[in-house]
């Protein structure tokens, strides 16, 4: 049986603990401890883990930037989460007339809105599925 905790500790102290993509030593595409994702990727599960802190980021995000976010039902906040997810924060905040129809409440004008950006452009049905989730119940 290994320790794995002592192995772990080791494999940190060689190979380094970086959170953002590096070219390694080897010239890959290499994230965490050594994960070479040109040659390994990563599992549907390692996937679906990311994007459950993702959303779970995002969300708490969302609920501390905007007031009015904690009382949207749930389909807006997916639709909100789901721009923000795609575009960023900052981008998403730069959607004054989207945010101000979410704010009053104005839930089809703020999915027209978001229909009449250049984003909505760039991601096409994407778009058209999350304004129709801000237009919605």
């Amino acid at each position: 049986m290994i320790n794995k905790k002592r192995l772990i500790d080791q494999l940190i102290v060689h190979e380094g603990l970086v959170l953002n993509s590096y070219e390694c030593t080897a010239g890959k595409v290499t994230i965490g401890v050594g994960r070479n994702l040109e040659d390994n990727g990563i599992s549907k599960e390692e996937a679906m883990y990311l994007l459950e802190n993702d959303i779970a980021r995002i969300a708490g995000t969302l609920y501390r930037t905007f007031d009015w976010f904690k009382d949207l039902s749930e389909s807006r906040k997916e639709a909100v989460i789901n721009m923000v997810f795609n575009m960023g924060l900052g981008n998403f905040q730069k959607f004054k007339k989207t945010i101000s129809y979410i704010e009053r409440g104005e839930f089809e004008l703020a999915g027209a809105e978001a229909l009449n950006s250049r984003w909505a452009e760039q991601v096409g049905q994407r778009a058209i599925d999350v304004a129709n989730q801000l237009s919605g119940p």
